[in-house]
């Protein structure tokens, strides 16, 4: 068997400041050819770190010691023209956001062919014909009229599935995917698993997976590393690990699933919002006069209701109308249709009339790091509601964000600091902290635990669980992952194309999905079995 790349003793640390830091200590692993190993473990873990110094991409703060052979090749030392000959030739990349890879001011067209040109000379029409090739390879639909599109016009599967194509222009005998897939859509990740499996076993190509996933690295590993706080601390064949892991943190990944159910909803439980038949088209205007010829019709006839300590998940695919609907009832965008708020109908109230009812309805994004202001101390960020909307009677302001801090597991005494001194659970915390502070009645959580390892998802799953029950809150749960969803939600409403599908409660839906979208995404997420 031939071994693509064969690490020994590998330990990278990062000077600043005068200050050393040791991302990865003393790491060994090995891939043979035709074979997928995974990188596994929690952010900060070096999973990252460890990948991009195969070929030397970390930049010249970073200090590495020890040997990785590529093709037996000694890659740690090696000149700039020998790793520039091998980065984007021998060995490949995927990264986990194509928006922030690919130029957003260049074509695909010209992003590939700029590719095959460094490091096979083609140009012209040779380069066009494999670019259409490439596309192809990779299942893009009606590739030739995508040639011309630019990044923000492809969807997410489209952009991860052009990065795929960049990365195998060139054939590599080594691809190396760095959450390749946690953005996307259940059905859409399934695709590109199966794609990934489909052209490794086609080109004969070996690969480096890192993910926090462990769903995916079944899936698709034949070995397993699992790494932690820099160090490789369990490594195995696959099955092996699942089915036998040894060491206490494997055995806390393999654990961390949100699983259970939300505590029922209480007998008297009034109704908080609700919607019938809501609409939300946006006008396409042409011409000099600005004339509608068409409108893109986001959501179509969608009815709902929660009540207090009441979840409704929204679920489907990216473009659904999932996030839309949830604008529409916080009555940030316009739609037709009754929105009935604590027994008023909100529907076309001016934002001075809405003003007093803001503050009973909050949101948590996906991405806390671009929610949070950079600029604001998580004191300025949390308290931000109480300065607009104004505190209760007698209420000391800093005394009220340091017991939400403590309420949703922040330590007060770090209200003085920045989000950029948190980690991503934290920020989110910071994110549920902000939203709280308000008392609101209803919440809307935009995919609040996509962006989130495993073990800190599950955290997060089950403050929100404790603060509705608490509080009595209803939530509006937006998610693409299923698990999330069933281990929230009292009621599912899945949504394709503007539409709602199905809906019913939660149980119903994920025992007994009546139609055949709803099956394919519990296919996706929970394999043949869930698919009914």
């Amino acid at each position: 068997m031939t071994r693509i790349l064969d690490v020994r003793d590998l330990s990278v640390s990062f000077r600043q400041d005068g200050a050393e830091t040791r991302a990865v200590k003393g790491v060994s692993f090995h891939i043979d050819k035709g074979e997928t190993v995974a990188l596994v473990g929690e952010s900060g873990s070096g999973k990252s770190v460890t990948a991009l110094s195969t070929v030397s991409l970390l930049g010249e703060s970073a200090q590495t010691s020890g040997s990785i052979r590529y093709l037996g090749a000694e890659m740690v030392g090696a000149p700039e023209k020998e790793l520039r000959r091998v980065r984007g030739n021998d060995i490949s990349f995927i990264f986990q956001e194509p928006m922030t890879s690919l130029n957003p001011l260049h074509t695909i067209e010209r992003q590939l062919e700029e590719s095959l040109a460094l490091h096979q000379g083609l140009r012209g029409k040779a380069a066009r014909e494999r670019t259409l090739e490439l596309l192809n390879q990779v299942g893009i639909q009606n590739a030739e009229e995508r040639l011309q599109a630019y990044p923000h016009q492809l969807s997410g599967g489209q952009r991860q599935r052009v990065m795929i194509a960049m990365a195998l222009a060139n054939g590599p005998d080594l691809l190396i995917a760095d959450e390749p897939t946690t953005a996307l859509d259940v059905t859409i990740q399934a695709q590109i698993l199966e794609l990934l499996d489909e052209l490794k076993a086609r080109m004969g190509m070996s690969m480096l997976f890192i993910t926090h996933d462990l769903g995916i690295v079944r899936k698709i590993a034949d070995r397993v590393c699992v790494m932690k706080d820099g160090e490789i601390v369990e490594a195995g064949r696959t099955a092996e690990i699942f089915d036998n892991p040894r060491h206490p943190y494997t055995q806390m990944l393999l654990g961390a699933e949100s699983t259970g159910h939300p505590a029922p909803v209480p007998g008297d439980a009034e109704e908080v919002v609700r919607t019938e038949n809501l609409k939300i088209w946006f006008p396409i205007q042409r011409g000099l006069l600005k004339r509608t010829v068409g409108y893109v019709k986001a959501v179509n006839a969608a009815t709902l209701s929660v009540r207090a300590g009441e979840t409704v998940g929204i679920v489907g695919e990216s473009g659904s109308g999932k996030t839309t609907l949830a604008l529409a009832i916080m009555r940030l965008i316009s739609s037709e249709g009754p929105v009935v708020f604590l027994g008023k109908d909100i529907q076309g109230l001016k934002s001075r009339q809405l003003r007093p009812i803001r503050g009973a309805m909050q949101i948590v994004f996906q991405d806390p790091y671009g929610s949070l202001s950079p600029r604001m101390t998580v004191e300025e960020i949390i308290a931000e509601g109480l300065t607009i909307h104004g505190t209760r009677k007698g209420q000391d302001k800093r005394q009220a964000v340091a017991e939400i801090m403590s309420e949703v597991g922040l330590d007060p005494k770090t209200m003085h600091r920045y989000p950029h001194e948190f980690s991503g659970g934290q920020r989110q915390r910071i994110a549920i902290a902000r939203a709280m502070i308000l008392r609101p009645l209803l919440v809307v959580l935009d995919e609040p635990t996509s962006a989130l390892d495993m073990t800190v998802q599950v955290q997060i799953v089950q403050l929100l669980r404790d603060l509705q029950q608490k509080y009595r809150l209803a939530y509006l749960f937006i998610s693409h992952d299923l698990k999330v969803v069933r281990a929230l939600s009292h009621k599912v409403m899945v949504m394709k194309r503007g539409d709602v599908v199905e809906a019913g409660p939660a149980g119903e839906i994920f025992d007994s999905p009546k139609t055949d979208y709803t099956r394919e995404l519990m296919a996706a997420a929970f394999g043949a079995k869930a698919a009914g």
